[in-house]
């Protein structure tokens, strides 16, 4: 009995020794595995649940309420934590300046910065401002003109600006060198002085026998120029005065006597000097085009030269008003009842077509006006139908209208022909 109760307490005091020792080495490395969950079982071992680490960086990140309470929203509403530059809306104080930070300088306390603008230099200047002006022929708005020129820092190159813009009006059109006379107008008063426009005229002048190689009546056109520049009292009248006696070169006297002359009509006839250069594009009254373009059809049936048509279509200078030539061209074939304006008509069509002067969408417009006004046209010409029919069937077959707009074609119900027998022919001299 007593043999029995030596081994099971022997047995007992080995287990309690066991745990003591795995207790101890749990308590070794409490600080490292704490966060693992290790445990002892019933018979000792040592059981390690796997519980992943929490770490603190994404605690950081995470900006949610840790209290349990609120909506779930970012505290301070996200305007909290590092590196946050705070609410939407929220204005900072300026930065005060620390007197003793060792790269302090009182110097620079009350400086003003400002963006250094290099000024340009010859040719750079004609670079810059040709594209400018250019562009200026197109739009034909001074202002513009005017803040693109602000924005640059001419130098000594201000007074160039409208020798600049006289030299590439001479080689211009007439509605060109109007818009350049009202630039130089309003240049004058925001960014160039009287004394620019002086000088660039002078220049302009000295340089006339290199200019009359690539314009030859650029001495007509700057005497105009300077004649219109007076008149609008960018140049002092005495401009032409002071070179009385003392001018040298043939083109520049014939510059400044062009310019003379049309001062003393302005005096003695009423000139007006303002509308020297004329009211091109489409500046004219409709009227005028109008009688401009029968002019011009009325000239080339006369002439047969369709090269100088296309030259006096373009000089024009309306290339959206083509459809009226369109029009009075198709009327002047119903008009007219013979078959040689109808070949003309339809010769200088096709001609202008395939130059591309006329565009399409002109030329459908200009038959279109045409199938709209037949109701009319055929109380003054009753065989306008017929006529228009056969010239829209031959343009069709010229190849200058296409197949829907010869379907357009509008057509009387009965048709008079000359006979049963004659093959179809249209009666077209006495209809």
């Amino acid at each position: 009995m007593g043999l029995k109760n030596v081994c099971f307490d022997s047995v007992y005091i080995h287990e309690a020794r066991l745990k003591a020792k795995v207790k101890r080495r749990l308590r070794k490395n409490s600080s490292r595995d704490s966060g693992r969950g290790d445990s002892l079982s019933d018979n000792g071992d040592v059981v390690r649940s796997v519980v992943p680490p929490t770490s603190p960086k994404g605690k950081l990140l995470n900006r949610r309420s840790r209290m349990g309470k609120g909506r779930g929203l970012p505290k301070k509403g996200g305007a909290g934590g590092k590196g946050v530059w705070g609410t939407p809306g929220q204005v900072y104080d300026e930065d005060k300046v620390d007197v003793k930070d060792p790269n302090y300088d009182a110097e620079q306390e009350n400086c003003i910065y400002e963006t250094v603008v290099l000024p340009l230099d010859e040719e750079t200047f004609e670079k810059t401002v040709t594209p400018i002006v250019q562009e200026y022929f197109e739009h034909g708005d001074a202002n513009e003109v005017a803040e693109l020129l602000a924005e640059l820092n001419l130098g000594s190159m201000r007074g160039d600006v409208p020798m600049l813009a006289v030299s590439l009006a001479l080689e211009a059109k007439a509605s060109h060198r109007e818009l350049t006379s009202r630039l130089l107008s309003e240049l004058c008063e925001c960014v160039l002085t009287a004394a620019d426009v002086e000088a660039s005229f002078h220049k302009l002048l000295k340089e006339l026998p290199d200019l009359v190689l690539d314009t030859p009546g650029a001495p007509q056109i700057l005497g105009q120029f300077i004649a219109r520049a007076v008149a609008d009292n960018i140049l002092p009248k005495s401009f032409i005065d002071g070179y009385k006696g003392r001018v040298d070169c043939e083109y520049a006297r014939a510059a400044l006597d062009r310019a003379a002359v049309l001062l003393r009509m302005s005096r003695w006839t009423g000139l007006r000097i303002d509308s020297l250069w004329g009211s091109g594009g489409g500046q004219r009254p409709v009227n005028q085009l109008i009688k401009e373009v029968n002019l011009l059809l009325k000239e080339y049936l006369l002439s047969g030269d369709t090269v100088e048509a296309e030259r006096c279509l373009r000089e024009l200078e309306v290339p959206h008003f083509h459809h009226e030539f369109v029009y009075e061209a198709v009327i002047m074939v119903l008009e007219s009842k013979g078959n040689r304006t109808l070949q003309m008509i339809l010769q200088l069509l096709k001609s202008f077509c395939a130059s591309t002067v006329i565009t399409v969408d002109q030329l459908r417009r200009g038959f279109e006006r045409v199938y709209l006004d037949m109701a009319d046209l055929s109380i003054d010409v009753p065989c306008a139908y017929s006529l228009l029919e056969q010239f829209v069937e031959q343009s069709f077959d010229a190849g200058v209208i296409d197949k829907k707009l010869r379907d357009l074609c509008p057509c009387r119900g009965r048709k008079r022909f000359i006979s049963e027998g004659d093959g179809g022919r249209l009666k077209l001299e006495s209809c």
